[in-house]
């Protein structure tokens, strides 16, 4: 992941509202959200929703999907995880830091 990805994701998840969309959407998974199903949970306006979606989609932490009449929202999992490896690339002095089965660095 370069630098100018790195900044522009860390910069779009920067705001409460998207980093709750976000969020929200890590935990719906694969099957993702509507816009409606999203600003209904978080009581936001679909235009002030769209504006923060289009912010994520930017930063390539989210993807868009048209089904029939509806746009599904999903995390996309592969950038979320280029993100966290580049923020921890470095963790330990660059060795190996988990043990297998572990959740949190020995270091």
């Amino acid at each position: 992941m370069e630098e100018n990805d790195v900044i522009r994701a860390l910069a779009a998840l920067a705001h409460g509202l998207r980093l709750r969309v976000f969020r929200m959407l890590v935990v719906a998974g694969p099957a993702g959200l509507t816009p409606g199903a999203i600003a209904e949970q978080l009581d936001i306006p679909n235009a002030t929703l769209s504006f923060h979606l289009k912010e994520l989609m930017h930063a390539g932490l989210i993807t868009q999907e048209r089904d029939g009449r509806s746009l599904i929202y999903r995390t996309a999992f592969e950038q979320m995880n280029a993100l966290l490896g580049f923020l921890t690339e470095n963790c330990c002095q660059g060795q190996a830091c988990l043990e297998p089965g572990a959740d949190s660095c020995k270091c």
